[in-house]
């Protein structure tokens, strides 16, 4: 089975909800500019790992997204140990679906041919001194 792995340092931006514009009889939908930009900064990243040409085969994708650890969490030696030991875990806000989305948005056309080719996602949410996300993508034999 072929695979790449990168990471892609910062803050996840989680995919916010579209914007709708009227302009006449019609309805312009767009990224709000947070989304956007973030998905950019995925594609420039994953171009830095893409292959020559666009994966077209399923696809098996994993992603860990370390989210910054709170002061709460930086103030307790017993939280932080077990954010060490893996115990303790984002349970807030964004959910990791949106987390995932801006990642999958920006991957495709770069990585991959379209979303679709998704056949298993793992996605998991973790804390870190260091705010990221690990992508793992696996594919064919």
């Amino acid at each position: 089975m072929n695979q790449i792995t990168f990471e892609i340092d910062g803050d996840v931006q989680a995919q916010q909800r579209p914007k709708f514009s009227r302009f006449g009889k019609g309805v312009s939908v767009r990224d709000p500019k947070e989304s956007k930009d973030y998905k950019s900064f995925v594609r420039l990243v994953a171009s830095e790992h893409a292959l020559d040409e666009l994966i077209t085969a399923p696809i098996i994708l994993h992603i860990d997204v370390y989210r910054k650890m709170t002061k709460e969490i930086m103030n307790s030696k017993k939280k932080y140990q077990q954010v060490q030991d893996g115990v303790l875990r984002p349970t807030t806000k964004p959910d990791i679906d949106n987390l995932v989305k801006g990642i999958k948005d920006g991957l495709s056309k770069v990585i991959w041919h379209d979303d679709s080719q998704v056949i298993e996602l793992v996605a998991r949410k973790f804390y870190s001194d260091k705010p990221k996300a690990v992508v793992t993508i696996k594919w064919g034999k």
